[in-house]
């Protein structure tokens, strides 16, 4: 990632095939689960116009703690609860002109160890935000078993003044238990257009046995890392400023804004300080986003 931040260095660059990745993806096990949903404003009040989906990947129905003029809230449910190897998942959602979504889970993403023959998973979201549209994109934490091995793959493509704000949140191995990640492979992959044009291209390796994971100049040994990005700000300086008046100043953490996408990273070792950064950060950006205080979904607190 770029140098502004902690460590997670960043590249422009295309994104490698199967075969670039080291990973090994065995047709002949796959366990697909697709969920495709749809967003568009009725007569002032956003609606889920479509929730298709196939395999063990759905959504509760959607919730309006806001009101009426507020966002759609939805939990995305995968009742696995993680990933093994030869799962395949995919989410895509459309946010048509003048809605408002919120799209979190009820918990943690788990990325398992690999099977013997060290079959990789994959995981997709493609983000649609038309015109005059919102998209909150706030799933809860990944946790990454030693071992894991996979993709990530993230896309989001706005057009007009579409406006978003998302994080992601990746807790590696589980050090409590003294199980660390040493050993597997996950490739992340972003990319961020507005009509069509690239924002935020970014290709991140996480590879245990690579001299970057414990490099300095890299992940420096870090085992949490988190990324939130918001676009459409009206004032990204005022926002900078905001963020760093409201949160405890810490090198664990960087703010900047890059084509017009603001970008918080932090790499540390705790997970909830992590979450604690990124929520903290949502409360502040979000009023400055949509013109509304930040409405916790009641699914965090549960």
């Amino acid at each position: 990632m770029t140098a502004f931040a902690p460590a997670m260095p960043h590249a422009l660059t295309r994104s490698p095939g199967a075969e670039e990745s080291g990973h090994r993806f065995d047709a002949g096990r796959r366990w697909s689960a697709s969920l495709e949903l749809a967003f568009d404003d009725r007569g002032g009040v956003t609606r889920m116009t479509r929730a298709r989906h196939r395999g063990p990947l759905r959504v509760q129905r959607p919730f309006y703690p806001e009101g009426d003029v507020g966002a759609c809230h939805v939990y995305l449910l995968h009742p696995p609860g993680g990933l093994v190897s030869g799962d395949a998942l995919t989410i895509s959602a459309r946010v048509g002109s003048g809605a408002q979504a919120l799209l979190t889970t009820p918990a943690a993403n788990k990325l398992y160890k690999a099977d013997s023959h060290g079959v990789a998973w994959s995981q997709q979201a493609r983000l649609e935000v038309a015109d005059g549209a919102v998209l909150e994109w706030l799933p809860q934490e990944t946790i990454a078993f030693d071992g894991s091995r996979g993709e990530q793959r993230t896309a989001i493509a706005l057009s007009g003044a579409a406006r978003c704000l998302g994080w992601e949140v990746l807790a590696l191995g589980r050090p409590a238990s003294r199980l660390p990640y040493v050993s597997g492979r996950i490739d992340q992959h972003f990319r961020l257009t507005r009509d069509g044009k690239p924002l935020w291209l970014e290709r991140q390796p996480l590879d245990p046995a690579h001299p970057r994971f414990i490099g300095r100049w890299g992940q420096g040994g870090a085992t949490v890392q988190a990324t939130l990005w918001a676009v459409g700000l009206p004032d990204e300086t005022a926002a900078i400023a905001s963020l760093r008046e409201a949160i405890e100043a810490s090198p664990r953490w960087a703010v900047t804004v890059r084509h017009g996408v603001l970008l918080l990273r932090y790499l540390g070792h705790e997970r909830n300080e992590a979450w604690a950064l990124c929520e903290a950060a949502w409360k502040v950006l979000r009023p400055r986003l949509v013109g509304r205080e930040a409405c916790v979904p009641r699914i965090w607190r549960t």
